[in-house]
């Protein structure tokens, strides 16, 4: 009977024993997995929203596809003293060129939507520059400005595209609001997505030529500024300088000392 007894305590012992063991190895191996985690590459990160105390936001069109709507849009921001971004593709800047003359003449931020409207994060960097710079030359010819701003087609991106804006000057900008405008669910529909989602900061993706922009935009922007929202192009609403963007895509301005 004691020698029974000895032998459930040894195999009490040894399964102690065992599970400290496995304990500090699993320990051991999430130590080395956070020190992986930290010293792992970062992965670069568009602008989606930009971190603001003011209730301040941007609306954007991205140009692509028809123009039958555009006046209108330019007649609805006039009528509400609204300025904003359209984003374009080289080839509707060169379809429609007193277009986008009249876009920057009634005083309208023009952004890069690239020349082909690819999916970018397929692109070597030298393919890159090339659409940045077709539709970046295309622009500037036409208005004499240089487009500073970027929006990659799709929302398609990767290190590569972040990488190679930066180095060309421009911000990499998506949006934290889809109105969904191009489904052509109605004008209801698109009021409620963008009005009850906005924040401040906010960036909103819109189309020039969706279905029922000329009847949804002026219900949108009066709501906005009844709601205390001011309305301004990208590049006002963005941080220039020094800043960091977080997990979620919000761009926050580094403070300095």
């Amino acid at each position: 009977m004691k020698i029974v007894l000895l032998n459930k305590k040894n195999i009490i012992k040894y399964i102690m024993l065992f599970l400290f063991v496995f304990s500090a190895i699993r320990w051991s191996n999430i130590i080395d997995d956070g020190i992986d985690y930290v010293f792992a590459p970062k992965k670069e990160l568009p602008i989606y929203c930009v971190d603001k105390k003011e209730k301040k936001i941007a609306i954007s069109f991205d140009a692509a596809w028809g123009a039958e709507h555009t006046l209108d849009i330019l007649d609805t921001l006039d009528k509400y003293n609204v300025k904003t971004t359209f984003f374009l593709v080289k080839f509707w800047a060169e379809k429609y060129p007193e277009m986008v003359k009249e876009i920057h003449k009634r005083g309208h931020e023009i952004g890069n939507h690239s020349s082909t409207h690819p999916h970018m994060s397929k692109l070597s960097k030298e393919q890159i520059i090339k659409e940045l710079k077709g539709t970046e030359n295309v622009v500037k010819k036409l208005t004499g400005q240089k487009t500073v701003v970027f929006r990659p087609p799709f929302g398609d991106y990767n290190d590569r595209l972040i990488k190679t804006c930066r180095e060309l000057g421009y911000y990499v900008i998506q949006w934290d609001v889809d109105s969904l405008d191009w489904k052509s669910y109605g004008v209801q529909p698109v009021v409620d997505k963008v009005t009850r989602n906005v924040k401040n900061g906010s960036i909103v993706l819109f189309h020039n030529n969706s279905k029922y922009v000329s009847e949804f935009l002026p219900l949108v922007i009066q709501k906005l500024q009844e709601q205390g929202y001011e309305i301004v192009p990208v590049s006002e609403l963005i941080h220039k300088g020094d800043f960091r963007i977080d997990s979620t895509g919000k761009q926050i301005k580094i403070k300095t000392k």
